[in-house]
């Protein structure tokens, strides 16, 4: 399997960038293939700035957004903006595009639809290839890069996982970790692939995963309530159809999402509202079970194993737990990352 690590919450002033800096090299030194940043503009800082800091604070690693969205970022904003982390990285940046989570609906805005997506990767790659694209009607410009980096797209539901197959370079996974979720999941993409010629193996695909390691399994899956409830809401969002949740689980999941906070999204601290939401609910075993990777360093081991007889080689790793974040990398890397290599 190759490994990649999503990193959340990093702060760019003086005080802070060399804890940030020394946290990139241990990342890099532990042989992760590719790092990325999450764009939430109302909850962290600018994403291009802390994409800048990765960029000049590493040698190898790929770096990309996880997930930027058309709403806050103009295609041709957002094309130049790319390239020059990729031309500060010396050729190590792709795009990843998606609907839009806490970055849109923290402005009130929703989740962009699935034509808009398809518009948005059409126009991004004309910028790239040609310098020019037709946006909401426009001609817009893009002169100066000189290559195409690569464009990613994140899906959860099957006609996104079709439209990344038939038109993206690459699939970020959002379905949770069942065995009939994976299969979708690669079917949908290769529907989408044979439209345009081509085939799985031209897909780069990769699956998003949260994680907490925790000797104790419970208290794993206590301390990231708040991330389970933040994938429920999102990947569940536009439709419950083919997503292979239980009918018990319909209504409470619906109920979620209508409470869901997005001014606390994916905020540490067991009283916080999305996170008691699971448990009140009935949910939290369920979500687990679907989207975290959770308890011991075997735990862990054999949960992965299986991810790899269902074909899965390449995993972003996200972790979300509220205690040991540096050491908890360093357990992975030492326990679980190497069964792998």
């Amino acid at each position: 399997m190759d490994f990649g690590c999503l990193i959340i919450n990093e702060r760019v002033h003086p005080d802070h960038r060399p804890v940030f800096e020394r946290r990139l090299h241990r990342l890099e030194e532990h042989g992760f293939h590719n790092l990325a940043m999450p764009d939430s503009q109302s909850l962290w800082p600018e994403l291009h700035v802390q994409l800048s800091v990765m960029a000049m604070a590493t040698e190898r690693v790929i770096l990309w957004p996880a997930t930027t969205n058309p709403h806050t970022r103009h295609p041709a904003l957002m094309a130049s903006s790319i390239a020059a982390i990729d031309e500060l990285s010396g050729g190590r940046a792709w795009f990843n595009l998606g609907s839009g989570d806490s970055a849109v609906y923290n402005l009130g805005l929703k989740g962009a639809s699935l034509a808009m997506l398809r518009n948005y990767l059409v126009a991004m790659r004309s910028l790239f290839e040609t310098g020019e694209a037709e946006w909401e009607d426009k001609l817009i410009r893009l002169k100066w890069p000189g290559r195409r980096v690569p464009l990613y797209l994140t899906a959860e539901g099957p006609r996104t996982l079709e439209l990344a197959g038939e038109l993206a370079d690459g699939v970020l996974c959002g379905v949770g970790l069942q065995a009939e979720s994976v299969a979708d999941a690669l079917a949908a993409i290769e529907r989408g692939a044979a439209r345009s010629g081509r085939t799985l193996d031209d897909i780069d695909i990769w699956w998003f995963v949260k994680w907490n390691m925790d000797d104790d399994r419970e208290r794993s899956i206590r301390e990231a309530r708040m991330t389970l409830t933040a994938s429920a809401n999102h990947a569940f969002r536009f439709t419950l159809d083919g997503k292979h949740i239980p009918e018990e689980h319909h209504q409470a999941i619906r109920e979620l999402q209508r409470r869901y906070a997005f001014a606390e999204h994916e905020a540490t601290g067991g009283e916080r509202a999305n996170a008691l939401i699971v448990d009140e609910l009935g949910l939290t075993n369920y979500l687990a079970d679907r989207f975290l990777l959770c308890g011991s360093p075997a735990e862990f081991r054999d949960r992965l194993k299986g991810l790899a007889d269902l074909g899965v080689s390449k995993v972003l790793l996200a972790f979300f737990g509220e205690t040991d974040r540096d050491a908890k990398h360093d357990r992975l890397a030492a326990e679980v990352l190497p069964a792998f290599r």
